[in-house]
């Protein structure tokens, strides 16, 4: 019986996973899940799902129905919740669940970083911190700093949104990394950035903010990647 392998992704570690396995064990069938935020899902090899499974109970029904014998989770550091659902969906059939582990970016002599315990704690911080604030948190992200008003944001996005943000002064760029180092410090000078804020995602794709930000000396406020999501037990 050929492996059946389920990629839980959205992540460049994920397409690369896919990419090695296709060329590594081409009899194997390989599934990409997809979260289905962006319009334009990347090419990848194999099958590609796009959207939610509907909870633990909806994820133990697919892995089940399509006799899926292997998963690997390469998804976000920040989604804690499929990675959650993943753990208990696997220990329920009892399948191989592994987890692709971004390391995060390690501090340097002059980084100037603070820590926030999630992006509400980062809105307010963010507004007394910074002026002119570099948010490279995702579009799903924007509300707590939209509410306080306050700073300029230059705010990053993969893909435009279908309607203007809701900030009172802002500029929009948009780009998926990785980014250059070259090119981030040109961005950051050209906007005046007094302060950048991101999650504590890590990986090399945008790690070159981090090192702008260091060496133009600009404090960067972290969101502390989540440590867990408790769930009910699944049934059996």
């Amino acid at each position: 019986m050929p492996a059946r392998i389920l990629i839980l992704g959205g992540t460049g570690e994920a397409a690369a996973l896919a990419h090695r396995l296709a060329r590594e064990q081409p009899d194997a069938i390989v599934v990409t899940s997809l979260a289905g935020r962006l319009s334009a899902p990347p090419d990848l090899p194999g099958i590609v799902r796009v959207g939610g499974f509907g909870g633990v109970e909806g994820l133990i029904d697919y892995l089940r129905d399509n006799h899926i014998n292997r998963v690997i989770d390469a998804t976000h550091p920040f989604a804690a919740a499929i990675s959650a659902h993943a753990g208990l969906a696997c220990a329920a059939l009892e399948i191989p669940l592994e987890r692709i582990a971004r390391p995060m970016w390690r501090r340097h002599h002059g980084d100037r970083w603070h820590w926030a315990r999630d992006t509400a704690m980062a809105a307010r911080m963010a507004s007394a911190l910074g002026r002119r604030v570099f948010l490279t948190i995702g579009a799903q992200e924007l509300a707590p700093f939209a509410a306080r008003g306050g700073p300029f944001y230059l705010v990053r996005l993969i893909e435009a949104p279908e309607s203007r943000l809701p900030f009172r002064h802002y500029a929009l760029v948009l780009g998926r990394g990785p980014f250059a180092l070259e090119e981030e410090r040109t961005l950051l000078a050209a906007f005046e950035i007094d302060l950048v804020v991101s999650k504590a995602s890590g990986g090399k794709a945008t790690e070159a903010k981090i090192e702008a930000a260091r060496a133009l000396g600009i404090p960067v406020i972290l969101v502390r990647r989540p440590t867990g999501i408790d769930l009910a037990s699944p049934r059996p």
